[in-house]
């Protein structure tokens, strides 16, 4: 099973690793820094031995990697992986913008309920079941979301479960979230948060959510 490293260390952009199995285009790694796809955080960019990497997935407790054709590497190969740092770092801002609104979205709208998510390097989103308007609360969740963000408090991310590989994020006094995302030292390397409504279906509401650079 592959260590991961960016649970360590979200912040690393580079790693000596080797390769410990390959089956055509597809390889897996004793070590990797590369975040696959998963609870709406999209994927990583970067190259493994030189080569792009083109899709990364999970699968169980092992990320599956897909290399360009042509790479020629075997198992047993010593690579050295590397990650679009600028890209890495929008990711885990705009996911703990997002799961900051989410949090504060279960907190202060009774019986709201979270349908869906998607983090990008551009913009996020938060998807509810929610029969009312959003757009009246939305100047109170980006209030609350950016005084969070000014307090530049400490996010702890730990394992709760480390051997199902369960992991959470806490900032003290605030909460405590089950999530197993990449995620930033301080709160206030978010930088200031901007949230619109969009209505995408009956009964449902979408919140985006957008940080200034």
């Amino acid at each position: 099973m592959t260590i991961k490293l960016f649970w360590q260390n979200p912040y690393l952009t580079r790693l000596d690793t080797r390769i410990t199995r390959v089956d055509g285009n597809e390889i897996t790694l004793a070590e990797t820094i590369f975040y696959a796809f998963a609870g709406g955080q999209e994927s990583d960019h970067g190259t493994i031995g030189g080569w792009r990497v083109v899709q990364a997935r999970k699968e169980g407790k092992e990320i599956i990697y897909t290399l360009e054709e042509g790479h020629g590497l075997k198992a047993g190969d010593a690579v050295t992986m590397t990650i679009d740092w600028e890209r890495r770092y929008r990711l885990m801002r705009l996911h703990f913008a997002a799961e900051l609104v989410l949090e504060l979205a279960y907190q202060n709208l009774k019986g709201i309920e979270k349908i869906g998510a998607h983090i990008s390097a551009d913009k996020a989103r938060v998807d509810f079941r929610w029969d009312e308007n959003i757009s009246a609360a939305i100047p109170l969740l980006e209030t609350a979301a950016n005084k969070i963000v000014e307090k530049d408090a400490a996010i702890v991310s730990a394992y709760s479960d480390e051997a199902k590989e369960r992991r959470y994020w806490e900032v003290t006094g605030f909460a405590r979230v089950p999530c197993g995302g990449t995620h930033l030292k301080r709160t206030g390397e978010v930088g200031k948060i901007q949230l619109k409504r969009d209505n995408i279906g009956k009964g449902k509401e979408r919140i985006e959510v957008q940080i200034l650079p």
